[in-house]
């Protein structure tokens, strides 16, 4: 069974207005005196990231979809717990609904990406969720990433969770891809053919100076023996991020398969896939999609279809079918997070609720305004742990 792990990043706010705060060397402090005290038994993965208003929370490995879970709960919770210690909360938004001036965090590498991007890394206060899968080798990976790339628009379709950018409605499900893409090495690749020609490519790339780990959509971790998927929003509910992990498995391991079968993957053009890319991100799945198999138009429910029927052996293989398609279900029965979000700023046009709604919704808090009749909340979190376990 393929090893998998996530790695979600987060806002830290202001739990009254929902403005970002700038506390992440405060959090930091906080985990490492945790850790400290915890010694040996210290579980817990965090990490600083671009900007001072967010936190990254990193899970272990994992075999199985329901550990993974476990964790993924516990992460949240966790830097939850020490941003409150601070005087914040952290929230899953992949974009700030309400205006902010990021702080960018002090150190050799942030402060280079500074320098150089100048207003586009200023701006890039974007919070994504990447899933590392294992593989055995570099040539495996390399023929993974090849096989898997016309299948990644729709992952971020299923996670859009930024319609807010700054103040305002952006008109798109996941407006963090849009601000992703301005980064130089940022969005689909050709296929390369071997991993001689990624590590080529990579060193090509590295040596114009303006990167030296290109953001590829998808790509050879430079840390660890996995490939990194990178589309996806950071997801409001942690049950998409439990689904987007379990299809990225699934569709790495559909991929290593092909590979070993000589099956040759769709060698359709970047730029077209490109067009997928944008589609996913402005409509999620609210409207067409791009089609991985003949890259035409088609309904975001046949696209995920599609999808499903791709990776169904390898979802059945390690278990987590059911899950899956209880999970698109859903999605497509009540939204992702950027219809929450949306569904949110409705009743009182006020970018304050999407924040402090989304800080319930990113820990299993209740937070429908709607009560049934005997006033309880209508809402529930119960059928995370009974549909993964």
């Amino acid at each position: 069974m393929r090893t998998f792990g996530v790695e979600e990043e987060f806002l830290i706010v202001d739990p009254v207005n929902g403005v970002p705060l700038p506390l992440s060397a405060e959090v930091m402090d906080l985990h490492g005196a945790s850790m400290r005290l915890a010694g040996p038994s210290a579980r817990q993965m965090l990490s600083a990231e671009l900007h001072q208003e967010q936190l990254e929370v990193i899970t272990h490995p994992h075999s199985s979809l329901d550990s993974l879970a476990t964790e993924i709960l516990e992460g949240r919770a966790y830097a939850d717990s020490l941003a409150r210690k601070a005087g914040a909360r952290i929230v899953a938004l992949a974009t700030s609904p309400l205006a902010v001036s990021p702080h960018p965090t002090r150190n050799e590498r942030y402060d280079a990406l500074v320098e150089k991007y100048a207003l586009t890394a200023r701006e890039q206060l974007t919070c994504g969720l990447h899933v590392h899968v294992s593989v055995v080798s570099d040539e495996e990976g390399v023929a993974v990433l090849d096989r898997i790339r016309s299948w990644l628009p729709p992952l971020m379709a299923l996670s859009s969770n930024s319609p807010y950018w700054n103040g305002q409605d952006s008109g798109y499900a996941s407006f963090r891809t849009q601000a992703w893409n301005r980064w130089s090495s940022a969005g689909p690749m050709e296929v390369f053919g071997s991993a001689r020609a990624y590590h080529a490519l990579v060193a090509d790339i590295s040596a114009t100076t303006v990167v030296i780990n290109p953001d590829f959509d998808a790509r050879l971790s430079a840390r660890h023996p996995t490939v990194e998927i990178r589309v996806s929003d950071v997801c409001l509910d942690p049950r998409d991020t439990v689904l987007i992990a379990a299809l990225v498995r699934a569709l790495v391991e559909t991929a290593a398969r092909e590979w070993e079968a000589g099956v040759e993957p769709d060698r359709v053009p970047a730029i077209v896939l490109r067009q997928g890319v944008w589609m996913a991100s402005r409509w999620g799945v609210r409207g067409d999609l791009l089609h991985p198999a003949t890259h035409r138009p088609d309904t975001a429910r046949n696209v995920m279809s599609a999808l499903l029927d791709h990776v169904r052996d390898a979802l059945n293989d390690s278990g987590d079918a059911a899950y899956v398609e209880k999970a698109l279900d859903r999605i497509f029965n009540h939204g992702t997070g950027a219809t929450k979000q949306r569904q949110s700023y409705e009743p009182n046009g006020r970018l304050e609720d999407v924040v402090t709604d989304a800080i319930g919704l990113t820990h299993q808090e209740p937070v429908d305004r709607r009560t049934s009749a005997n006033g309880s909340p209508s809402w529930t979190w119960k059928p995370l742990a009974e549909a993964v376990a």
